[in-house]
């Protein structure tokens, strides 16, 4: 193992080369802006997915970003020229992806050695964990840590350490850098409103799914000072809200498999977070090929998954990361909970979404009677069981296609309503 400065190791890169990182919590933050400062690239290829700071490195020429997630600098650095490409996979298949393009280096953040010379994997497992085991094993291969006392020293479970050894390392970057920061976002009237809605389907016991936002952040407050508790956890996102859960006693996690623990496989928030994350054993981060599992999400008991949406239609298809067939985000592990979470009767899967946008100073429904042609579907019809907008509840689960095309419309802003209630009235259509 080498110990070298970002610079340093940047220099190690080759200018026609293959690069690897992991999604946004876990990339090696001084590393990549080392590699922004070079400009002698031929032909590098970097692949991983939501970049959470601007690298310089993704609008120099002839770097090309193969990204599984979309978040905002890469929007703005794609609307910008820059080739920036997105790889249609949900989170479990950005292994295969990654496998499939063999990076020659693989670049990570890690939280320092402890005494015994382990780094832990710290807020991030995903999808890359069989790719690190892979070029530890291959000598021809580079693998990258860099090591802050900022990022907090996390665990797995059972076989899963989630951790690497100095001596597996090739090099180690000595870094002070912070871990991105996601502050909690503030929830709108809209928000509050649907979230009062998804709480109750909250029961005694649920295990709980959810990911970033308003309208997570105001649940997890509702179920935190309600009177419900002995919580499970197993959300493919740890985020500050889960945490607060933890503090106020609400989790239990007796799943009838791993229990005992939260299951995570990556972590985003707030200092706070990081901070509690520190050392703390009540949390696991596991690769997202055993979180993200359908098996294993719908043995959870009582499993509740909460997630977005940008539009629903009346068949109760859901457009989740394009916007008008332009990338906006990704697929994440959407589909895994919405589809996983309602195998049995007790579990619910939870689309929340307002109920209209403003497009070119213009209020527009998010629910649609029918999708233009040409829209590219993040979850079909068939799995989606309950959809919520602050008009209401609209329960799908066992319902024809024009009692679903019914409840979706009267959910919807009233000034849309009656038009796409009529619209049910003749559904399907055609």
């Amino acid at each position: 193992m080498q110990v070298l400065s970002a610079t340093e190791a940047a220099d190690l890169v080759r200018p026609i080369d293959t690069l690897g990182i992991p999604l946004g919590p876990g990339q090696p933050g001084d590393f990549l802006h080392a590699l922004g400062a070079r400009t002698d690239w031929v032909d590098l290829l970097v692949g991983g997915a939501l970049i959470t700071d601007f690298y310089e490195l993704f609008s120099r020429p002839n770097v090309r970003f193969l990204s599984g997630f979309f978040g905002p600098l890469e929007r703005l650095l794609r609307d910008q020229g820059g080739a920036i490409e997105f790889v249609p996979a949900d989170f479990r298949r950005f292994a295969p992806t990654l496998e499939q393009v063999a990076p020659r280096v693989f670049a990570t953040a890690v939280a320092p050695p402890d005494a015994d010379g382990w780094c832990s994997l710290s807020l991030h497992a995903g999808a890359t964990v069989g790719e690190i085991e892979r070029v530890i094993a291959d000598p021809n291969r580079m693998l990258v840590v860099e090591a802050s006392p900022r990022f907090p020293r996390t665990f797995g479970y059972g076989d899963y350490h989630h951790r690497v050894h100095v001596d597996q390392v090739d090099v180690l970057i000595e870094s002070n850098r912070e871990p991105f920061i996601l502050a909690d976002a503030e929830a709108s009237e809209a928000d509050r409103a649907i979230a009062e809605h998804v709480a109750s389907f909250v029961e005694q016991g649920s295990t709980i799914q959810t990911g970033i936002g308003g309208i997570p952040s105001r649940v997890a407050q509702i179920l935190a000072e309600g009177s419900l508790g002995a919580f499970g956890i197993h959300s493919e996102m740890f985020t500050t809200g889960l945490m607060h859960l933890h503090t106020a006693g609400k989790v239990t996690n007796q799943k009838g498999r791993f229990d005992g623990v939260s299951v995570t496989t990556f972590a985003a928030g707030t200092r706070e977070l990081y901070d509690w994350l520190d050392g703390n054993t009540e949390v696991a981060f596991l690769p997202v090929s055993m979180v993200n599992s359908p098996e294993v999400i719908a043995h959870n008991p009582k499993m509740v998954s909460i997630n977005g949406a940008l539009a629903v239609d009346l068949a109760g298809q859901a457009v989740a990361d394009t916007i008008g067939g332009v990338q906006f985000s990704g697929i994440g592990g959407h589909e895994d909970f919405v589809a996983s979470s309602g195998f049995q009767l007790e579990d619910r899967s939870l689309i929340c979404l307002r109920s209209t946008t403003t497009v070119d100073g213009q209020l527009t429904s998010r629910i649609n009677g029918k999708f233009p042609a040409g829209t590219i579907i993040t979850t079909p019809r068939h799995q989606l069981d309950v959809v919520v907008t602050e008009y209401g509840v609209a329960e799908l689960r066992g319902r024809t296609t024009r009692q679903r095309a019914r409840a979706l419309a009267a959910i919807a802003h009233p000034e849309f309503r009656d038009e796409l209630l009529a619209e049910a009235e003749v559904w399907p259509p055609g």
